[in-house]
């Protein structure tokens, strides 16, 4: 029990000494510095070429989507998340320890090549991540928390960030085991990280691309807006177009949903009149539920 209790509370301390250090020295794998440059990149484009050219650059909740981004890439982190996490890892190989198993290592991808690994990766974490962005709609108990980033009403690349910290802990929890059964280096998991984080600024931007024959791969703005839509069809009861990154699964397995341009369609879900707008009041709703 001790070792537990030396893990978590270690894990605070560094866990601020990796986030100070990010800040204070920019490198090419740092995650605060990309993050705060794709987010610059993005809000640049939505500046030159808006596609909603009514839309304020400061839209409605502009401000509470940016400390979203703040809380859930860094805060959550820090006040906890990070200590849990470190501290489950190690009671799960304690745990594999019991049968004496060293680790769930079945594939070694290090000694693939680097564009394999940053293949290998990016498919298998991003088709996990479209199931459980379907659980996310589908499950009464899990939609509770996932109204939050549906509470959006006007589009713009920080909502991307608009989650409850409980997404977090369901995303993480499903894609662990997979991914541990897969050695890869940590320049790739950012690589593939770094891509995510970008291809959802700009699904949530107010841009109007849709990438051409490239809209069959990769999610896009034209394509996203219609996950957002308050009016769902009727054969679609929990919505469509499920894909964070690619639209590839939702082309493959009929989930894909294109009725028109999308441009001016009204955001949010039944009833989000009276849901609340602001940080605190949102981190409690699921709850209260």
């Amino acid at each position: 029990m001790e070792k537990y209790i030396d893990i978590f509370f270690n894990s605070f301390s560094g866990y601020f000494n990796y986030l100070v250090d990010e800040i204070q020295n920019p490198s090419l794998t740092n995650y605060f510095w990309w993050l705060i440059g794709l987010s610059f990149l993005v809000l640049s484009m939505e500046i030159i070429i808006p596609w909603r050219k009514d839309q304020k650059i400061i839209r409605k909740g502009f401000w509470l989507d940016v400390f979203y981004i703040f809380f859930n890439f860094f805060i959550f982190s820090l006040i906890g998340y990070n200590a849990i996490s470190n501290v489950f890892v190690e009671l799960f190989n304690d745990f594999l320890g019991l049968f004496g198993i060293e680790n769930l290592v079945a594939f070694q991808v290090q000694d693939f090549p680097v564009w394999s690994q940053f293949l290998i990766m990016f498919l298998i974490a991003d088709f996990i991540q479209w199931n459980v962005h379907i659980q996310l709609h589908k499950r009464s108990w899990l939609w509770k928390f996932h109204k939050v980033h549906h509470s959006v009403k006007e589009m713009g690349f920080a909502a991307q960030f608009r989650f409850h910290f409980m997404e977090t802990i369901v995303y993480k929890v499903v894609q662990y085991l997979p991914l541990a059964m897969i050695g890869f280096g940590i320049q790739e998991f950012f690589i593939v990280h770094m891509f995510g984080v970008l291809i959802g600024h700009l699904n949530h931007a107010n841009v109007g691309w849709d990438y051409g024959p490239l809209k069959y791969i990769f999610n896009n703005p034209k394509m996203h807006i219609w996950h957002h839509s308050k009016a769902l069809p009727e054969e679609r009861p929990y919505g469509m177009n499920f894909g964070l990154t690619l639209s590839l699964w939702d082309y493959i397995f009929g989930t894909a949903h294109i009725p028109g341009n999308g441009k001016d369609i009204e955001l949010g879900f039944e009833d989000d009149d009276h849901y609340p707008q602001d940080f605190w009041n949102q981190l409690k709703k699921p709850f209260k539920e």
